[in-house]
């Protein structure tokens, strides 16, 4: 049935954005973790990448988090002598996080997932309609 194959995409598609927020939450979260001995590397931002399965049941593709990874960018560095995990130049490596694009990650994968919210909710109140017209 065409509306069962809607309600597991939608529902993959939600599962997905899930799984992305909860990693821009870590982001977020480990922002300000930085090395604990001096040179040491501070906490890497991590990315998603989604893909695609075939769903043989639903007869369709559906998305998924294919994999988390991190960002190779480098650490910006900050002028810090008293801190423990400062060089010897007084140099602390910071986390290679930037807020605003955590953000809008976040928003994204929050219009994502509402999307597909919305698609489900339709999807089961057709499937409730027909019902209630069969009886």
């Amino acid at each position: 049935m065409d509306l069962d194959r809607a309600l597991r995409i939608s529902s993959a598609g939600m599962q997905s954005q899930s799984a992305r927020l909860r990693v821009v939450a870590e982001n977020l979260a480990n922002r300000d973790s930085t090395g604990e001995a001096p040179g040491a590397d501070p906490y890497r931002r991590k990315t998603v990448t989604f893909g695609r399965r075939m769903d043989r049941a639903a007869g369709a593709e559906l998305v998924q988090v294919r994999r988390v990874g991190t960002d190779a960018a480098a650490f910006p560095q900050r002028h810090d002598p008293a801190h423990p995990a400062a060089d010897e130049r007084g140099y602390v490596k910071t986390p290679n996080v930037n807020s605003l694009i955590e953000m809008m990650d976040m928003r994204e994968a929050q219009r994502s997932y509402n999307a597909n919210l919305a698609v489900l909710e339709t999807t089961r109140g057709m499937l409730t309609r027909t019902i209630e017209a069969l009886r």
